[in-house]
This record gives structure tokens, C-alpha cells and sequence, in this order.
């Protein structure tokens, strides 16, 4: 099996990179790229995100062809894809941080500022906190509810659809921090920075 992290110079993804690898062993092949020939043959694709919703979005459409392979292999071919933090902010259609910045769409919605309800809150919202599991899922297998995880973010994706939401937590309101819709799932929290259960949840997505 191969996997790709998408790298399109989104800030730092070592950890990303070395959670993959410390999970797949020699079981799995990793593949830290921008090649579209190379995502386009895997089987799976990370697509990770760290810094501004527009600053994210303006990289993956520097690369020539990265947008239309993502869609290819994500809407298209259905194959699994795993967005973590701005990578999952992504899937929006719109976004508003910095300016108002189109996403890919694949799931209806928006990523707004988180509503610190007049300073009682800090932003960004940084640190542990409990998610609610409110929908079973195969990458949240062996999960406990109520488990903590690791966040850096002072934007929030509100989807359409709450169907599509696997889990919640609660910094100022119930922020939606996971998603899946079919073969596409997402993480707002950093998994690849939440110890062991991060670490599970990485083992639960190369497993489907």
C-alpha cells in the first residue's frame, strides 16, 4: 500500500510525516509529495494544513494540477483521504479567514473565526480538550469518548450538513472537530500530536 502526504509547502509537517511512519513501520510506504502522478497512483492521500485558510488554499493551487488530481482522486475515484486541521478546513466551499477564499467544496459549508464570546475565550484555541464522539466511525475505532486531543486553531468548519459531523468539542460553543463523508474524513485536531490515541486514529485510517 502506498500513502501520500500531499507536502505543498503549508508550514512545518514533520510531525505529520513522522506519525505516518512511526504507525505504517515497513508494512506501508509513505510518500511525502507534490507529484500528481505519484497521488494520483496511491491508495490513500493525507492532506495536512497548517498556517491561514487562504495561504493553504493559494498553495495547493500554485502546484499545476494538484486541485484537479485531489478532486480526481477524492470525488472522483472515492479513494481514502484524511484532512488534518486547515487540511480539513479545506473541504469547505468558502472560507473568511484573512479574506473570503473559495475552498474545494467537497463538503457544503464554512470555515469562520470561533466566537471567543467577547475575549472570555482565548484564540487561537490551543492545547487538549475532550471530543464527543457523536457518530460511529472506523477511524475513531477503539477511540473512548470523551478522549482528549491536541488543537491549534482560531477558525472553525461549519458544515451544511450535520450528518457529515463524527465528533464536537467544546471551546466557546460545540465546534465540529471531525468529519466523513464516504471515503473522505477529516481532523481538526492534530492527531499526529495527541500521543497514542493520535496515533490510533492514524493506524484506524491506513487500516480502512
Amino acid at each position: 500500500m502506498n500513502i501520500a502526504i500531499v507536502d505543498y509547502k503549508s508550514g512545518n509537517i514533520s510531525s505529520v510525516i513522522n506519525s505516518f511512519n512511526e504507525v505504517a513501520k515497513d508494512k506501508v510506504k509513505i510518500d511525502v509529495t507534490s507529484d500528481i502522478n505519484k497521488i494520483k497512483s496511491s491508495d490513500k492521500v493525507v492532506l495536512p494544513g497548517q498556517g491561514s485558510f487562504k495561504s493553504c488554499v493559494d498553495g495547493l493551487n500554485n502546484i499545476n494540477g494538484l486541485v484537479d488530481t485531489l478532486n480526481e482522486f477524492a470525488i472522483n475515484n472515492k479513494k481514502p483521504l484524511l484532512g488534518i486541521c486547515v487540511g480539513l478546513q479545506m473541504f469547505a466551499d468558502i472560507g473568511y479567514e484573512e479574506t473570503e477564499t473559495k475552498g474545494l467544496g467537497w463538503i457544503s459549508g464554512k470555515v469562520s473565526k470561533i466566537n471567543n464570546q467577547n475575549g472570555k475565550f482565548k484564540l487561537p484555541h490551543i492545547g487538549w480538550n475532550q471530543i464527543n464522539i457523536v457518530k460511529k466511525s472506523k477511524i475513531f475505532q477503539n477511540i473512548e469518548n470523551y478522549s482528549h486531543m491536541y488543537f491549534v486553531h482560531s477558525y472553525e468548519f461549519i458544515p451544511e450538513d450535520k450528518k457529515v459531523i463524527l465528533a464536537t468539542t467544546d471551546y466557546s460553543s460545540n465546534i465540529v472537530c471531525s468529519v466523513e463523508k464516504e471515503n473522505i474524513f477529516g481532523t481538526q485536531f492534530h492527531p499526529e500530536k495527541s500521543d497514542n490515541l493520535g496515533l490510533k486514529i492514524i493506524d484506524n485510517f491506513i487500516n480502512l
